[in-house]
């Protein structure tokens, strides 16, 4: 039955924003009643209704007063004033993942229940300033720029995390041999031999900067410092830069439809958003003056978008022409756009916000941040920075529809509360399938994995070495990345005693690893003192390390 805002209301889940043009609930699927029946909303309004009145009656006279300049701007006066107070201005830029609030329909209190206005602002310090000084209610973002920028809100909402569409991509062109982190070093030797420099390029204060600042703070050959950084505007202008066999770029940094274009070009993706699912998470946030203000409005705004992010998780054909418009893509290119970003149904968000997800994830990429000096410190009181309470309507909304079609549709049922993208295991894959795979890189070793002197007997300074590698593993997706445990020793000693002894705290490495919970496939090895390290003593007691490096399985 239509509605007050002309939109059909499922008799079944209750879902009150179907066009009239469809004929079953975009939501549940039940057959919609179209029945011309719609209700004049202002029709029990008393202003209205005396309006109509004088209206009448001023046309009855000749209606002169009516049609008077003072008396014709009055209730465009009025409606503009209400304007004012009840529109909502959200800032953001043009990622696809924020196409739905880009959307005309989305922007109309029809759908949505409030009036909202979308602006692009690229400049991610100044869509904060903007923010402070109430010139914007709300502004999306991505996590790691809402700890380096700070506005003066807290996060209300998540919108998506991604999951392939941002990726680091080595130049297997014009450097051919460059196929994994561990070749950094050599080339950039041979480079700066040459009085050169790598060059690396990305476009500035977007997901692309903070995966270089991961690499560069996790693994163990990658260091920003050694290379050119070339901040550009847009992934295209960085896609353009590593074709370009002038440019001296070895690394970029793109997002789709870069990515699979440059893995059909024969480019090399060393590692994407798809091996770390949790470290790009985009971010609704709300100002403190909203919050303190018109609360209700924030409730409202967010049952209005995870309704349309259910609807859209029915038919992802939907978000598919949604991004192909909004981006101005082809199909194809906005399905690899859709392929490579996680959505956040209402369920999944609310659970982030209570259940410490989001609370271990900001501190994790504080980490990050602080590390690569864009951040003082770590946030002491991270749960300071959000709020789970405006979500809450958004959920209970979800809740109810889930319980309607899980009957019906329970793989449906299922996506709408996130666990229908969730995989449990990964596949076990033999130590020589592990070793074959393609290298990443090493993580860095912060502090020393120790033993006893000439024993495979860990000291707790090992321990506490490897409890934070631990940490960092648990971060990389157990279905695309694997483990290699290496052992390394000195050459003092036999080098039948050596290679043993490597094996054996190889071994222990790796039991201790899955002792901590570590669930990826992890093969071990030993490797003697074949692997010296260069430039220092055979004897050298830092020539026995282990290594633990990643590699790439799927």
């Amino acid at each position: 039955m239509l509605n007050e805002h002309n939109y059909i209301t499922c008799s079944k889940c209750g879902h009150d924003r179907n066009s009239p043009s469809l004929k079953k609930c975009e939501i549940c699927g039940e057959k919609l009643i179209q029945q011309n029946s719609s209700v004049n909303s202002n029709s029990n309004n008393p202003l209205v209704l005396i309006l109509a009145i004088a209206i009448t009656a001023g046309l009855g006279i000749g209606g002169f007063w009516l049609l008077s300049k003072k008396s014709f701007n009055f209730i465009p006066n009025v409606q503009n004033n209400i304007s004012k107070t009840e529109q909502l201005t959200l800032l953001g830029d043009t990622f696809s993942g924020y196409s739905t609030f880009r959307s005309k329909e989305f922007q109309s209190n029809k759908e949505s229940g409030v009036n909202l206005h979308y602006e692009d602002e690229f400049d991610q310090p100044k869509r904060s300033d903007l923010l402070n000084q109430g010139k914007a209610n709300l502004l999306v973002t991505t996590l790691d720029q809402f700890l380096k920028q700070k506005p003066q809100g807290k996060i209300v909402g998540l919108i998506d995390r991604t999951v392939g569409a941002d990726a680091v991509v080595l130049n297997t062109k014009k450097y051919s041999n460059l196929k994994s982190l561990l070749d950094l070093n050599l080339l950039i030797q041979q480079v700066r031999s040459q009085g050169k420099q790598l060059s690396i390029t990305f476009a500035g204060d977007t997901p692309s900067e903070y995966l270089a600042l991961m690499l560069s703070t996790k693994f163990d050959q990658f260091k920003l410092s050694d290379f050119q950084v070339n901040k550009v505007a847009d992934a295209s202008v960085a896609w353009k830069l590593l074709q370009d066999p002038n440019q001296n770029v070895a690394v970029a940094v793109l997002w789709e439809p870069y990515i699979t274009k440059a893995r059909q070009q024969g480019y090399t993706v060393v590692l994407s958003s798809k091996d770390v699912p949790g470290a790009i998470v985009d971010v609704i946030v709300a100002s403190n003056q909203l919050i303190q203000s018109q609360p209700e409005k924030i409730s409202e705004f967010l049952a209005a978008y995870y309704r349309r992010i259910d609807s859209n998780l029915r038919d992802t054909s939907q978000f598919q022409n949604q991004i192909a418009e909004d981006g101005k893509l082809s199909p194809s290119d906005a399905n690899f756009v859709l392929q490579g970003i996680d959505f956040f149904p209402a369920i999944e968000a609310k659970d982030w916000l209570t259940n410490g997800t989001l609370e271990k994830r900001i501190g994790s990429t504080a980490a990050v941040l602080t590390l690569a000096g864009k951040l003082n410190q770590v946030p002491e009181n991270p749960k300071d920075l959000f709020t789970s309470q405006f979500i809450t309507k958004a959920a209970s909304n979800s809740q109810n529809l889930i319980d309607l079609v899980r009957a019906d549709n329970p793989e449906l049922a299922d996506r709408l509360t996130g666990k229908g993208k969730v995989i449990a295991s990964n596949n076990k894959l033999n130590a020589n399938q592990i070793k074959a795979a393609p290298n990443i890189g090493n993580l860095q070793v912060r502090g020393d994995v120790k033993f006893a002197i000439g024993s495979a007997e860990l000291v707790d300074e090992g321990k506490q070495t490897l409890n934070q590698l631990a940490q960092e593993i648990s971060e990389f997706n157990l279905q695309t990345v694997a483990v290699r445990v290496i052992g390394h020793t000195s050459q003092i000693g036999s080098a039948d005693f050596n290679q043993k002894l490597s094996q054996q705290r190889a071994q222990v490495v790796g039991n201790y690893l899955r002792l901590q919970n570590i669930k990826h496939n992890i093969v071990v090895e030993g490797q003697g003192f074949s692997q010296l390290l260069p430039g220092i003593s055979p004897n050298d007691p830092r020539n026995q390390r282990t290594e633990i490096r990643l590699v790439r399985i799927n």
